[in-house]
């Protein structure tokens, strides 16, 4: 039996206190299986806390869905790799309607998995497509480049040094592309930017990540890219800038964390409901959803930064924003591992 993790104030408040994020509009198609008005049961199942970057803001859009009454939400953290079918079967047999995570680690079990319980709807953080052979198995990914690149706008103007550290978890497309979108941005204030980028080989190492930090900060950098947690920690110690990822740590780093790119996972869950409730839930790449002109994305405020940002830098933020949202401008996005420069 899956117990429901217990939330206490003191680590998870800021969770449900930050709930945030546009919605998406879904046209219902009228259907034999359409249960529009039936609250769904959602389950999430995370690899990691609920408070690490990514994981945190799944868990965001679930609490609010679960807010305006359209879910009952329950989830399990800190589920290891190993464990990872056995909870998700445990889920489908207690008659969730979606389970939602990540099965970066474990693709081909969890896809069997879901071929077995072809009721229940599945919505996967995945490296991979989707598999018309299991049609209720939808993926997902933060494709937050747009944000990134605007973030590494920022980054470049305020560098002096032209020498960035950029500390990552594991050097996979849903990190190298927003990794390669940050230098790019920064590359359009400083096109001689240096980068030292590592990957620490975890998903939630904040000491480990904060040591890899400082080796980059004894080699010159004075701005780090905060993938991870522990990198701004590094960069608050030792006086220097950082950028933010995924999350707004600004009120956590007034000092330190001068941008960060957000990722808001609403539309992408909100949409999946939406399909659950009308029947027309299929295997689809939800992917589309984390795009900047769909919602699913965005520059976090600048906080205590305000005013203390080149001019330069902010008109080119505003003028390349307003054209990611209307298609003039499409940020690249490149999978493939960043090495330093």
């Amino acid at each position: 039996m899956i117990k429901p993790s217990f939330q206490t104030p003191s680590r998870r408040s800021f969770l449900k206190s930050s709930i945030a994020g546009a919605a998406v509009a879904v046209a219902l198609p009228a259907g034999a299986f359409a249960q529009e008005d039936k609250v769904l049961k959602v389950a999430g199942i995370y690899t990691v806390p609920v408070e690490q970057q990514w994981v945190s803001r799944i868990h965001i859009a679930a609490l609010a869905a679960q807010d305006r009454g359209d879910i009952e939400y329950t989830y399990s953290e800190n589920t290891a790799n190993t464990d990872y079918p056995r909870v998700m079967r445990e889920y489908a047999e207690q008659g969730y309607d979606l389970i939602v995570g990540e099965i970066f680690g474990v693709e081909q079990e969890a896809r069997e998995v879901a071929a077995d319980y072809p009721d229940v709807a599945f919505l996967m953080g995945s490296s991979f497509k989707e598999d018309p052979s299991v049609p209720n198995l939808s993926v997902f990914d933060n494709y937050i480049q747009d944000a990134s690149y605007l973030s590494g706008i920022i980054a470049g103007a305020m560098s002096e040094t032209g020498k960035i550290g950029m500390v990552g978890g594991f050097p996979i497309p849903e990190v190298n592309r927003l990794m390669h979108a940050f230098m790019a941005g920064a590359k359009e204030m400083k096109p001689d930017m240096e980068f030292q980028v590592s990957f620490i080989g975890s998903w939630f190492d904040p000491p480990k990540a904060k040591e890899t930090a400082y080796a980059m900060i004894e080699n010159g950098a004075d701005l780090l890219y905060a993938e991870r947690f522990g990198v701004s920690d590094a960069a608050k110690e030792k006086g220097i800038l950082a950028i933010g990822n995924v999350i707004d740590t600004q009120p956590d780093y007034p000092e330190t964390v001068v941008a960060s790119a957000i990722w808001h996972f609403e539309p992408t869950l909100d949409a999946a409901i939406a399909k659950v409730k009308a029947g027309t839930f299929t295997a689809e790449d939800y992917g589309l959803f984390s795009f900047m002109k769909e919602g699913g994305a965005s520059l976090a405020p600048y906080g205590t930064f305000e005013g203390k940002i080149p001019q330069e830098a902010l008109d080119l933020v505003a003028a390349r924003e307003a054209a990611i949202k209307s298609g003039e401008f499409v940020v690249e996005i490149n999978d493939e591992e960043p090495k330093s420069s």
